[in-house]
C-alpha cells in the first residue's frame, strides 16, 4: 500500500528526468536507485526534502536533486517535498524560522515588513542573518527528522501490518484446506 500510494503521487521517471530543474545532471539519472519506493529511500527522501525546503535560496530544487542523487534517495520525493516553503507559505515559515534563531541565540527580535528591495536586503537582512539561518538550519533539521522518523515509522506499522494479514490468511488456508 505504501509503494503503492507513493507511486500514484509520483511521476514517472521518464518524465521526471526531462524536467529542465533536474535534467543538468544528465546521465546521473539513470541510477535505478533514484527511482525505487523502499522504506530506506522514502524515509532518506522525506529528510532531504524536509531540510532542504528550509534552505533559503532560490534553487531549492535543483539541490534536493544533487543531494538525492549523492545519497542514492528517491528523487522525485527530495524535489516535491522542497515545496513544503512554496510562495504562499513561505513568508509564515521563515518568519518563524527567524524567530526560533533569534530565541536560541537571545537576540531581540524585531517585527520588520518584507520588500523585496536591493535597498531591504542591504539593511534589514544585514543585520539579521545570524539568526534567520541558524532557525533555517534547525527548523529543517526538526522537520527533516520528524518528517523521516513518521515516514520509517508508518511504512514499519505498514509492513508489519501486511506480513500479520499475509500470515493470518495462510493459517486460515491450512485449516480450511485439511
Amino acid at each position: 500500500m505504501a509503494r503503492k500510494l507513493f507511486k500514484r503521487w509520483l511521476p514517472a521517471p521518464e518524465r521526471m528526468r526531462e524536467h529542465p530543474s533536474v535534467r543538468v545532471f544528465g546521465s546521473l539519472l539513470h541510477d535505478a536507485n533514484l527511482w525505487h519506493l523502499n522504506r530506506r529511500s522514502v524515509t532518506l527522501a522525506f529528510f532531504i526534502g524536509l531540510f532542504i525546503a528550509f534552505v533559503p535560496i532560490p534553487t531549492q530544487m535543483l539541490l534536493a536533486a544533487l543531494v538525492a542523487i549523492l545519497f542514492r534517495a528517491n528523487l522525485p520525493l527530495s524535489v516535491m517535498l522542497v515545496w513544503l516553503t512554496n510562495p504562499v507559505t513561505m513568508p509564515a515559515l521563515f518568519y518563524f524560522s527567524y524567530k526560533l534563531g533569534a530565541m536560541v541565540l537571545d537576540v531581540p527580535h524585531s517585527a520588520f515588513q518584507f520588500q523585496l528591495s536591493w535597498e531591504w536586503i542591504q539593511t534589514e537582512l544585514i543585520s539579521m542573518w545570524k539568526p534567520f539561518l541558524l532557525g533555517c538550519l534547525l527548523m529543517g533539521l526538526v522537520t527533516g527528522l520528524v518528517g523521516a522518523a513518521a515516514i520509517h515509522t508508518l511504512w514499519r506499522i505498514h509492513v508489519v501490518h501486511r506480513w500479520r494479514k499475509r500470515q493470518q490468511e495462510r493459517a486460515l488456508r491450512d485449516n480450511t484446506g485439511r
